[in-house]
């Protein structure tokens, strides 16, 4: 026979422990209502006459074992099993006291009916159980077989149809989140967009590629590099047909004119040049900035240069006289991105500095800032059709509308990277690359990441290199060109075969909407 187990000793409690313990039940139970009122369930209540008014309850020898289990208890314990019988009430009527006393049917025949139908398990249209239920309709209910032990699914079709009750299931399953209707998600359901793939690698650079910038009859892209060169590239074959050299920096901004034969540069050598495309030479040069020249953009309806650099300084230049009209100041680090509207606010600005600033052209001021984001600001992209802009950082893509500069949304998805450059075209396809060489699509409308690529480093370039400069859709917005630390340019375009069958839509509708 084996020896009886030894007693763990009773670890004694003080009385300051106890008295602790009861001071937390007391705030746990009446800390929440600040000392209001609440209704009990009066059915599971021990002070409830019913509740007592069972054959067991009624006997002599339940109150003499009563009495006694309240004798071997202390105060501190009584006062925790009626604060937990409170709780308990307290939760029930909370959680079921809409469905405790639901409306009974008028008539028996009703009654009779739904009791039949609640004695049967769950059924289900269109499944067969035997050869007999074949003989009747095909559209009848039939009897399903027995569920598992699973939470039981509530439909519930509309506003005014009544709680559905499982028969047999645990009391468990059933909450206060069974009786509340679900409302449908008011985010915008996203387009389909059919996957983009490369086509074409171009090489013939002998530095990193940093920049691009398509010509308007959309028949040649000119790119520029590390290596202090611009290269003109057929859009069509992909063929070299030119190359300028004249910087001695790599090349950080391109732009051609819509009206004039005119080519422009920007370049960390602190100089911004004007090709003359006729002639294949630079017929001017804009001097000023202080430091290396980061980004560049055209008016698109006068002849006005925009351009900004790591003096924190956005310079606006007349692209006839070579004069520097005026100098946009205020952010207080590198202004690395740059675009111009035709209407107020004419030109926009995104900084090191975290911040987005938009400026009146005629004064020379700031007219509104945009603090939204918690890094730099490296890349915009201007939507051909709409009102709005995106802005691009390491935390997050946010959307923004013109002219105010309201903050419609953030992206879905976290590239979780420095993002180099982005484009936007017609379609709603959002573009991005990163520091990390990864080219994400997104759906413009609900900022949904559709497709997630990377970029394949050429053989002997180290991984490292696996990194996108910069970006552009042509003109037609079907092909997308993108510049690389490997040396290489790429050429990517829609996969003509794909459909929503072979490529649905995984989207899920965020939960909560951020304000900011």
């Amino acid at each position: 026979m084996a020896a009886p187990m030894a007693e763990l000793p009773v670890e004694p409690q003080s009385l300051r422990k106890l008295s602790l313990k009861s001071l937390k039940r007391g705030l746990d139970l009446f800390a929440p209502s600040h000392g209001a009122s609440f209704p009990l369930d009066s059915e599971r209540s021990p002070f409830n006459p019913s509740f007592l008014s069972t054959s067991y309850f009624s006997s002599s020898q339940y109150y003499v074992n009563l009495l006694f289990f309240f004798l071997s208890l202390s105060p501190f314990c009584m006062f925790g099993l009626l604060s937990k019988s409170i709780r308990v009430g307290y939760k029930v009527t909370a959680e079921y006291g809409r469905v405790k006393n639901l409306p009974i049917e008028d008539t028996q025949d009703k009654s009779k009916d739904k009791s039949k139908q609640s004695s049967a398990p769950l059924a289900l249209p269109g499944i067969p159980e035997s050869k007999d239920s074949q003989k009747g309709d095909q559209g009848a209910l039939v009897m399903a077989p027995p569920m598992l032990p699973k939470a039981p699914e509530l439909a519930m079709p509309s506003k005014s149809s009544a709680v559905i009750s499982v028969p047999g299931s645990s009391d468990r399953y059933t909450s206060s989140s069974a009786l509340i209707e679900r409302i449908a998600s008011k985010w915008p359901k996203p387009v389909w967009h059919a996957p983009w793939k490369n086509y074409r690698v171009i090489s013939g650079h002998l530095g990193w590629v940093r920049s691009i910038a398509f010509d308007p009859s959309n028949t040649w892209f000119c790119t520029g590099s590390a290596d202090r060169t611009i290269k003109i590239w057929d859009v069509a074959s992909g063929r070299l047909k030119l190359t300028l050299t004249g910087h001695i920096e790599q090349i950080r901004g391109l732009a051609v004119s819509q009206r004039h034969t005119y080519l422009f540069s920007a370049g960390d050598d602190k100089q911004v040049k004007c090709w003359d495309l006729e002639q294949n030479k630079v017929i001017r040069s804009y001097h000023g900035h202080l430091s290396g020249v980061y980004c560049l953009a055209l008016h698109p309806t006068i002849d006005v240069l925009l351009t900004g650099g790591r003096d924190s300084v956005c310079r606006v230049w007349d692209i006839r006289t070579k004069a520097m009209v005026c100098a946009l100041t205020g952010h207080e680090n590198t202004v690395c991105s740059v675009f111009a509207r035709p209407t107020d606010p004419q030109v926009v600005t995104g900084s090191h500095d975290t911040t987005i600033k938009f400026w009146d052209l005629v004064a020379g001021k700031t007219m509104a800032t945009i603090t939204h984001h918690k890094k730099s600001v490296r890349a915009m992209a201007l939507h051909p059709k709409e009102h709005a802009f995106a802005s691009a950082s390491a935390d997050n893509i946010k959307k923004f509308s013109l002219p105010k500069g309201e903050f419609l949304h953030n992206m879905l998805s976290q590239q979780k990277t420095i993002i180099n450059s982005m484009a936007v075209n017609e379609d709603g396809v959002l573009a991005t690359g990163g520091d990390n060489g990864s080219l994400w699509f997104w759906d413009w409308k609900s900022g949904h990441n559709f497709q997630q690529g990377q970029t394949i480093v050429q053989p002997g370039s180290l991984d490292s290199e696996a990194c996108i400069y910069a970006l552009s859709y042509d003109m037609s917005g079907s092909r997308l060109v993108t510049c690389e630390a490997d040396k290489t340019i790429k050429m990517w375009k829609e996969d003509l075969s794909a459909t929503p069958e072979t490529h649905p839509l995984n989207f899920r509708p965020p939960k909560d909407q951020r304000r900011y």
